[in-house]
């Protein structure tokens, strides 16, 4: 997990993918939070995506970093409402304090579980790593 949060953050942006009944539905994310040892990311609870993770929280990430190496990561989006886990991501990313705050009710964190991701790269084989 420690590698796939790596990668992420060294790409600085990552695509988010939802459903949305049934078409798919993708847009750009930065943050991302190891939380008692789980991968969060952040969103709002007003936001079309955290209404699509409702419905279906069947999640995955594709991230792609400057020399050409991408990762995928498909998961089950998980809400955690803790404070203490909305203030981690806020303090991991105090950008979003001029929008969000730990006790408001927008503030959302989500963490991945049955995380399968795979790194792939044109010139080796690619790489799965399950958390």
């Amino acid at each position: 997990m420690q590698e796939v949060y790596d990668f992420l953050k060294k790409c600085g942006a990552y695509y988010l993918a939802t459903v949305d009944g049934e078409k798919p539905r993708i847009r750009p994310f930065g943050t991302v939070d190891i939380f008692e040892d789980k991968l969060y990311f952040q969103t709002g609870k007003i936001k079309n995506v955290s209404k699509q993770i409702a419905l279906n929280p069947n999640v995955e990430l594709c991230a792609m970093s400057a020399d050409g190496v991408w990762i995928r990561v498909g998961a089950t989006a998980v809400e955690d409402s803790r404070v203490e886990a909305k203030q981690h991501m806020l303090d991991a990313h105090p950008l979003l304090k001029d929008r969000y705050s730990a006790d408001d009710d927008n503030t959302q964190v989500f963490y991945l579980k049955n995380a399968t991701a795979t790194i792939y790269c044109f010139t080796t084989e690619p790489k799965e790593i399950k958390f």
